[in-house]
């Protein structure tokens, strides 16, 4: 697969970007990422370049995005796409599912008694990460399964991490919902993104005339483009915003 184009972003582009994996680098907990001065003047740059056509789509809660980025007035989808959080202060959240306490509840006992699993609670889904435990996983991801099916809920896998969630939407709903606002609804959608939950995101920015870039090892991907990690995904996007 090739880089993207330096003239990728002109001016009828609209631009979708992944958090954790994409604009930083994946931590061993979900708090400790860092997010650099590099990442925010990127964004506040691709904001003037494009007339503010850019949002983020993440698995993490929206909020959560928002504070680690100071807050910035950008539209930030959160859970998988059922969660928006408009710049204009707009706010959606699909409705939580009762069995997620009693799944939360389930994956807490777990976690407590496995050194190195981490639990995290959602507005939609709870969470068990295992990166400093990779031997965990394959308890965790049987656990999430029992859980989903008994509590008519989605089965998400991550990087090594399991969630269970609210079941409906994903990160290609939140472009096409983002792309038919006005301000979108006559431009060609970009998707940036590294991981298979980000894959229905390429596909739909593919089906709306656009085109996908995934970041990270070659793989099978309705991506068109690929930039090799985090560090070239920054430095692309700076390069492209400056051209655009």
């Amino acid at each position: 697969m090739d880089p993207p184009p330096i003239d990728l972003l002109r001016a009828d582009a609209s631009l979708f970007l992944d958090f954790d994996g994409t604009l930083v680098e994946i931590a061993d907990t979900p708090d400790a990422v860092v997010v650099n001065t590099q990442l925010r003047a990127v964004l506040r740059k691709l904001f003037e370049r494009l007339g503010g056509r850019v949002a983020l789509i993440s698995g993490r809660p929206a909020e959560q995005v928002a504070a680690l980025l100071d807050r910035p007035a950008l539209d930030i989808v959160g859970s998988h796409g059922m969660e928006f959080r408009w710049a204009d202060g707009r706010r959606a959240l699909a409705e939580r599912p009762a069995g997620l306490a009693i799944a939360g509840e389930r994956m807490r006992v777990h976690a407590a008694g496995r050194p190195g699993v981490l639990l995290e609670e959602k507005p939609l889904g709870v969470a068990l990460h295992f990166r400093q435990s990779p031997e965990a996983g394959a308890a965790c991801e049987a656990l999430a399964a029992e859980l989903a099916q008994a509590h008519g809920l989605h089965f998400q896998p991550g990087k090594m991490m399991i969630e269970v969630r609210a079941p409906g939407g994903d990160k290609g709903e939140a472009v096409r919902a983002l792309m038919a606002e006005p301000g979108r609804a006559s431009t060609r959608p970009l998707f940036m993104g590294d991981d298979h939950t980000d894959e229905p995101g390429f596909a739909a920015a593919k089906a709306l005339g656009g085109a996908g870039i995934l970041v990270g090892p070659p793989r099978a991907t309705a991506a068109r483009y690929r930039l090799d990690g985090v560090p070239e995904a920054l430095a692309w996007l700076a390069a492209a915003g400056n051209a655009a």
